[in-house]
Parts: structure tokens; C-alpha cells; sequence
């Protein structure tokens, strides 16, 4: 069975019947918000939010793409506006700004700090290299709640002014990893399989962790050393923006026999694509739909890319900063402190539109075994060597 088939570009659920609307603590909810009352007078204040993207910027097409959806959807449903977004106008109850370096990511403080300047209510930074920003900039501003997203600060508490949220990418990189194992199977015995990861950093390394150990499981011959060939675009943040390199190792991969690349490397993915699809080849993208994305494109280089992103690892970045923003809007304070997000929670997944019913099938049972903890995926390289002995 061939099992290397295209996806359609529409989005399909996480899970099927899993929390089909926003996720988790007190901000789980489907629907529309009801019309707000407009306040009137010289009380009334609209709140405000704005958020900081990682390199890349908005049109990474990835892991900003998503949070600035999740914006729109808040935007729409609370009746708000983004600035400087004549598209996302729908009225004057929510205000959001965004903004987005223009010096590759070291201006990461100056712009939290400007956002929080302004009185904003809540910050939302994306990516762990807005860490020691963040930390610092809340000191100043105790008033202004901040959330970094796919980050850490340490010794937080539930009253601290700084919430930090994580994904479980091991869990959705496991899925994808499954299914990459299978379409290797078509491939051959000899087939490989092969990551590109953008920065080189224990984060990206658990993307590379829950990919080999989900090919491992459903595909015996990728359990030997050697069978899911992996590279990462730098050791600097750069290279999550350059796709040039990620292309460039890509081939590499696919000349070595790879059947399939998953990528975590954001806007460096591009190059992996842009390597698939000149070497006829397949590609797994990540944290959003990204051949959904690259087919509504007015580029026919960018439809063309469509085509061979055979599925993508869903980090629902997007759920979370909707999440968040409602839990502002109904004056919930935000609890500070430490929040992962994983299959059981509806953070992570794989778009499963267009692809064979059996392997929709297959991969939904093992979502249910990993949300019910009944399959624990590895995190790391032991517990990845441990995994995969157990499997042997």
C-alpha cells in the first residue's frame, strides 16, 4: 500500500473529538464569545494585548504563523483589532498590537519593553531565546502579566507576573515519526528517513527524540543505528531563518536515501521544502499546516512546495494564545508559574486531512495510548536508546 500520498490543504482536528475548540485549565470553551457589553464613560478601558514574534517573523508560514491565527480568532471573536492590520478589524473591545525585530532578534528586549511601556495588559513573547528579556523587563513592570511561550524562566510561582508554556513536541513529533516510518516501509528495506532541525538545542533535540522513537515503532528496520539521519541548520538562532543551508542539508538527506524530511527549523524550513520538491521527494512540516499555508499562497513557487508536504507536527501555538486572551477578557487573573501542553491537552498533534484511512487510524490509536499514558515517548537521547531497546 502506498502510503506516501499528499495531504489535502484543509485542516483536520488534533484528535478526533478532542478538544475541538480552545484547551485547557479555565479557558477550555467552544464558540463564539457573546457580544460584549461597550462600555461607556470615562471608566471604561479596553484591554490590550501584544506579543513579540521570534526570528522569522510573521510570514514563517510555522511557529509565528500560528500564534498571529490564534490572534486573529481572539481579535474576531472579542469583537477587537490588531494594529496595522486593516484585515483583522472587528471592532474597538480588545486592542492587540504585535510587533517583529528588525535586527535578527537583538532588539528581543527593547521591544517587550516597549509593549510594556504602553500599559499593556498582558506581553506574550515567543521562544525560548526571550528568556533573560522577559525576566528582565517583568521586574520593571510588575503590573503587566507576561507569558513566554516554548520558553523557561526558573522559580516561578503561581503569583509570579510570568507564566512560561511548553509543548509536549515529542508527543506530535512521535505521530509524525510513525507515520514517516511507514512511508519509508513503501520505500524499501534500505530506506532511510530524515530530520533537519534549525538551532541545535535540547528543545529541537525532542522534536528529533519523538520523531526517530514513532519511526522506530512502526517500522523495525529504521531501530538500527544509522537508519534516521538527522542535521541542524546552526548552533546560533540564525538558523531558524536560513533556508539557503536547511535546503542545502536537506539534499544531502534525500541523496542518502531518505524517503521523507520532517523539519524543525520554522522559516529554515522553506529550504527543506524547496529540496523536496526539486528532488521529487517528500517532507513533513511542523507547528502549523504548513502545505495548507503554502497552497492558499497567490505564489505558484509556494503551491508548488504545497504538494510535497505530506503532513505537519501541529504545536497549537495558535490554541494557546486565543487561551490566553480569554482568560484576560473574562478578568481571570493568570496564573503564573509552568504549563505543558501535550496530546492529553490538545497542544500538539499532526494534520490528518488527505492522508490513507489506515494510517489515520493507526496513528489516532497511538495518539489515544500517549494521551491516556498508556505509551510514554521519549524526551531525549536515553530515553530515546532506552525506547527503542524495549521495542527490539
Amino acid at each position: 500500500m502506498n502510503h506516501s500520498r499528499p495531504i489535502a490543504a484543509s485542516l483536520a482536528p488534533v484528535l478526533a473529538g478532542t478538544f475541538a475548540c480552545v484547551m485547557a485549565i479555565s479557558f477550555l470553551s467552544c464558540g463564539f464569545r457573546d457580544e460584549p457589553k461597550k462600555e461607556t464613560g470615562p471608566t471604561a478601558r479596553v484591554p490590550t494585548i501584544g506579543l513579540v514574534f521570534d526570528i522569522g517573523g510573521r510570514d514563517d508560514a510555522s511557529f509565528n504563523r500560528s500564534a498571529y491565527d490564534g490572534l486573529v480568532m481572539l481579535a474576531r471573536d472579542a469583537y477587537g483589532h490588531i494594529r496595522d492590520d486593516p484585515e483583522t478589524d472587528f471592532g474597538y473591545m480588545l486592542d492587540i498590537r504585535v510587533l517583529e525585530s528588525k535586527l535578527d532578534g537583538a532588539d528581543r528586549e527593547q521591544l517587550l519593553r516597549s509593549l510594556a511601556e504602553e500599559g499593556r495588559d498582558l506581553v506574550i513573547a515567543l521562544g525560548f531565546l526571550f528568556a533573560d528579556s522577559i525576566s528582565s523587563v517583568a521586574r520593571d513592570f510588575p503590573a503587566t502579566h507576561f507569558v513566554l511561550i516554548d520558553g523557561l524562566v526558573p522559580d516561578l510561582s503561581t503569583k509570579s507576573s510570568i507564566t512560561c508554556i511548553e509543548f509536549a513536541e515529542n508527543e506530535g513529533s512521535f505521530l509524525v515519526g510513525a507515520y514517516a516510518g511507514l512511508i519509508a516501509a513503501d520505500r524499501g528495506p534500505d530506506a532511510r528517513i530524515g530530520f533537519i532541525g534549525g538551532m541545535d538545542t535540547p528543545l529541537i533535540r525532542r522534536f528529533l527524540s519523538g520523531y526517530t522513537a514513532g519511526a522506530a515503532y512502526t517500522n523495525p528496520s529504521l531501530r538500527v543505528s544509522g537508519r534516521v539521519l538527522s542535521a541542524f541548520v546552526s548552533r546560533e538562532p540564525g538558523g531558524f531563518n536560513d533556508p539557503k543551508r536547511a535546503g542545502e542539508l536537506a539534499s544531502v538527506l534525500y541523496q542518502a536515501n531518505a524517503a521523507v524530511i520532517y523539519h524543525a527549523a520554522r522559516a529554515s524550513g522553506r529550504g527543506v521544502f524547496e529540496a523536496a520538491e526539486r528532488l521529487g521527494a517528500k517532507a513533513i512540516g511542523v507547528d502549523s499546516d504548513q502545505a495548507s499555508i503554502l497552497a492558499a499562497s497567490n505564489e505558484q513557487a509556494d503551491q508548488l512546495l504545497a504538494k510535497v508536504v505530506v503532513t505537519s507536527m501541529l504545536k497549537r501555538v495558535d490554541r494557546v494564545v486565543y487561551a490566553l486572551g480569554q482568560e484576560l477578557l473574562s478578568d481571570v487573573p493568570i496564573p503564573g508559574g509552568y504549563r505543558t501542553f501535550g496530546i492529553s491537552e490538545g497542544g500538539v498533534g499532526y494534520v490528518a486531512s488527505g492522508l490513507p484511512a489506515d494510517v489515520v487510524t493507526t496513528l489516532s490509536d497511538l495518539a489515544r495510548r500517549i494521551g491516556s499514558g498508556e505509551l510514554i515517548v521519549p524526551k531525549d537521547e536515553q530515553a530515546l536508546a532506552d525506547f527503542i531497546d524495549i521495542l527490539r
